[in-house]
């Protein structure tokens, strides 16, 4: 546990991760939140609720990369200032809104969602050396984690005792209070504005930064996945009020796996631990019990947490300073679209299928993404040699013709 002592003994990174987990955990629970209130609060369809939810989502997706290439060029500060203004004037508005304004409004709020994990990110790998990053991002991902437990059950229990509308108002005041304390933080991020060169995009969005992003939209495809494919499970055997246990125990065995990951000496790479969630994940649909399932679950949730953090690890080592920002916003890209593609994806093969098959498609999905990111890797390290040997043969022949005692330098 001294690798944890030595990051947490960073002079900014405990306030950081503070700060960082209260942002996060509110924004994990802003779709709940809207669900909820659009069902309860203005007594629409559950399918009225889930087009909120996916405006919001589309909007977060787009929005990783813009904001991340405005905190390139304009620093931290003004960014979540300015997002957090617009989520102010966004949950205020939530329960006196009708239905189309509220969708509306909804999509331009998820385009400027506070960009609490974004800003995490790369204020880890600018506070960090190298050998204190896999520790660091363990603790990134168990932060995740610990919101994802929380955030949505503080919600569902709100909604039980108070109203919707004061509930949605809760969540904004979180995200807000989020924003704003990342604000006055202000952690650096590895860069200042103006002061670093942003390099062509072609120069770090290649093969290497492709087989990260892939594996990160298919780590959050089979998590998504999972989640709906456990409650399928339970309600066929009439059991779905334990389904909330499941997952649960899930949440704590990535906690686990997480932080006995971040304590190892030697980390593996992503596509191994990817590979190794999918196939943990395909079997947990042979068990119909929520005892059985709850045990079956762990396999797959002792990974979770360290694949999603070689994922944080890999992109902010691929990204050079000057786009580290737009960099870590495509992977926040990715893995909204990851989670926004597991449930539907999952959803058909249990309707064409069983549960069973539910669980088999999202550790599927795992594994091709694994392949796709070792088949890209691979790629990168062969074409790297030829690159290299092709840039001194380039400079060889320059010198053959430069020098004046090179003799004829032959035809052009």
């Amino acid at each position: 546990m001294s690798g944890y002592r030595q990051v947490l003994a960073v002079p900014g990174m405990a306030s950081l991760l503070s700060v960082s987990l209260l942002a996060r955990t509110a924004i994990t629970a802003d779709v709940m939140a809207l669900t909820l209130y659009v069902v309860l609060g203005l007594d629409l369809s559950y399918a009225a609720a889930g087009v909120v939810a996916a405006a919001l989502t589309a909007g977060v997706a787009l929005g990783g990369p813009m904001l991340g290439r405005l905190i390139d060029a304009r620093g931290v500060r003004p960014v979540l200032m300015t997002t957090t203004l617009v989520q102010v004037a966004f949950w205020l508005s939530v329960p006196v809104s009708p239905y189309g304004i509220l969708l509306v409004s909804a999509f331009a709020a998820g385009l400027l969602m506070v960009p609490a994990q974004a800003v995490t990110r790369q204020a880890i790998a600018a506070l960090t050396t190298a050998d204190q990053r896999r520790p660091a991002f363990a603790l990134e991902s168990v932060q995740g984690e610990l919101a994802y437990i929380v955030g949505p059950a503080v919600v569902i229990l709100g909604a039980a005792t108070v109203s919707p509308a004061t509930v949605a108002w809760g969540v904004g005041a979180a995200i807000v209070a989020g924003g704003a304390g990342l604000a006055l933080l202000n952690p650096p991020v590895g860069t200042s504005s103006g002061e670093t060169a942003r390099p062509p995009r072609r120069q770090w969005l290649n093969l290497r930064m492709i087989a990260a992003l892939t594996m990160a939209l298919g780590t959050t495809t089979l998590l998504s996945g999972v989640d709906l494919a456990i409650v399928a499970a339970l309600r066929e055997s009439g059991q779905v009020s334990w389904a909330a246990v499941v997952v649960v125990v899930f949440g704590v065995s990535s906690v686990t796996g997480g932080l006995i990951y971040g304590a190892l000496t030697r980390p593996r790479p992503t596509w191994l631990l990817l590979a190794l969630l999918g196939l943990l994940t395909i079997p947990a649909g042979l068990a119909h019990d929520w005892r059985w399932l709850s045990v079956a679950v762990i396999g797959a949730g002792l990974l979770t947490a360290p694949t999603l953090s070689t994922v944080a690890d890999a992109v902010s080592r691929l990204a050079p300073d000057g786009a580290r920002g737009e960099a870590t916003g495509l992977q926040s890209s990715a893995q909204s679209a990851g989670f926004a593609l597991g449930s539907p994806l999952v959803g058909l093969a249990i309707d064409l299928t069983t549960p069973a098959g539910g669980f088999a498609t999202a550790g599927l999905a795992g594994l091709i993404a694994a392949l796709i990111g070792y088949s890209l890797s691979r790629r990168a390290r062969t074409a790297a040699p030829e690159h290299r040997s092709q840039r001194v043969a380039a400079r060889a022949a320059l010198e053959f013709r430069t020098d004046p005692k090179g003799g004829d330098p032959g035809p052009d």
